[in-house]
């Protein structure tokens, strides 16, 4: 391959991670459009008593979602509560896969192993090699 189609794939994708840069910034402005609209709408729909509507072949309702977490600071005693009241199951116990990443890439550092003995066979890894690019 010569240098001429390396320039032209580089070229290529800078234009695309630009045009999806730009792509994200409008798909972000119009969530915040969304959300407000969203909001006056269902105000004004409570405020008319108004639970649903038939228009341009959609039909238009309210609907609740609640959602729930922790106080600030209160997540172990949370996840306790839930387990002495007999709600254990509720409880999930994870860790982050960039969290993982970066502890193997330390002990692949600090020892040379790909992965810690204790963790052969129980975790996958793999290096992926793409290209950066930043502005010269």
């Amino acid at each position: 391959m010569d240098n001429t189609q390396i320039f032209a794939m580089a070229d290529r994708l800078k234009a695309l991670q630009e045009e999806k840069k730009s792509l994200e910034a409008n798909a972000k402005a119009l969530g915040a459009e969304i959300v407000d609209l969203d909001n006056q709408l269902s105000d004004a729909m409570t405020e008319a008593e108004l639970d649903r509507f038939s228009r341009s072949g959609c039909t238009f309702y309210l609907k609740s979602r609640l959602f729930a977490s922790p106080a600030a600071g209160c997540k172990e005693e949370m996840m306790q509560a839930l387990k002495d009241h007999g709600f254990g199951t509720l409880v999930v116990e994870t860790v982050n896969g960039n969290t993982l990443a970066s502890f193997l890439k330390e002990q692949r550092e600090a020892t040379g192993e790909d992965i810690p003995a204790w963790l052969e066979g129980i975790v996958n890894t793999y290096d992926k090699v793409s290209v950066g690019i930043r502005k010269s």
